[in-house]
């Protein structure tokens, strides 16, 4: 057993969870996941928290709680009071929207490690504005809002990493509302694929890391017209698909394809 484990329902220790699935560690001390680390020395690799100096990371280290989600556990629900901020240690985790009629599901974004979600709250007193949930069995790191608002009043360039950060994102969101509304399917594949292109580097490998369910539901679309259009693609040599792997063959063409400058045959 990890030093001062502490079974509970939500990261901020609210309450009880029966099956214990959920844990607040209450020491400075990692579980063995990536090597026995200091909590400050690993948040080092956080872009949120890049170029900060040690002593900043101490007090951040001191004021996280390091939380364990099954998968499919939800995180917290649209509207749920804003209490903290999370960042992804290890694993997956879905931010997603339900409509009003029938509760269909779109999805928003999939956060992995290192990725932080929910910085919302450290700035408003509003709710979550959408669903979190687990992908897969997740380790995540919790910033209560109080103690992190109190940080940033004693050093105001914690804040000026999260606008950063918080900018960047907002950037990619308005580009997918714009891609989700003014764009055909074919289009939205194609910029989702440049997009996971440059996030690795600008490489013509891309590895999912999602099911085409869930592809096709990032984009607004079903799989079996996701399928027809990636074969299209395939076949006019824009890429190639082998299983969950998909290798861009003509970036210029998928670029023109994501700009609706060239249509599909």
């Amino acid at each position: 057993m990890f030093g001062g484990i502490m079974p509970v329902n939500n990261c901020d220790g609210s309450s009880v969870d029966k099956k214990g699935y959920l844990f607040a560690f209450t020491d400075d001390k990692c579980p063995d996941w990536g090597g026995k680390m200091k909590l400050e020395h690993q948040l080092v690799g956080i872009p949120l928290f890049e170029g900060l100096p040690l002593a900043q990371l101490k007090a951040l280290a001191g004021i996280c709680r390091l939380c364990t989600y099954r998968k499919g556990q939800l995180i917290f629900a649209e509207g749920d009071e804003g209490v903290g901020f999370y960042i992804v240690q290890s694993g997956r985790v879905r931010i997603f929207k339900l409509s009003p009629e029938g509760g269909k599901e779109q999805i928003i974004h999939f956060f992995g490690p290192g990725d932080s979600f929910g910085e919302v709250a450290v700035f408003t007193s509003q709710g979550f504005p959408a669903y979190a949930k687990a992908e897969i069995s997740s380790h995540l790191l919790f910033f209560p809002r109080a103690e992190f608002v109190a940080l940033i009043r004693e050093d105001p360039s914690l804040a000026l990493n999260m606008l950063a950060l918080l900018s960047l994102r907002l950037h990619r969101f308005t580009r997918l509302i714009e891609d989700l509304s003014l764009k055909e399917v074919p289009a939205r594949l194609a910029a989702h694929l440049i997009y996971l292109s440059e996030r690795d580097g600008n490489s013509a490998e891309i590895k999912l890391d999602t099911s085409k369910a869930q592809l096709a539901a990032s984009l607004g679309t079903i799989p079996a017209t996701l399928s027809r259009i990636m074969t299209r693609m395939g076949r006019q040599r824009l890429i190639r698909t082998e299983g969950n792997c998909i290798t861009i063959l003509d970036r210029i063409g998928l670029q023109e394809t994501a700009s609706a400058e060239r249509k599909l045959l």
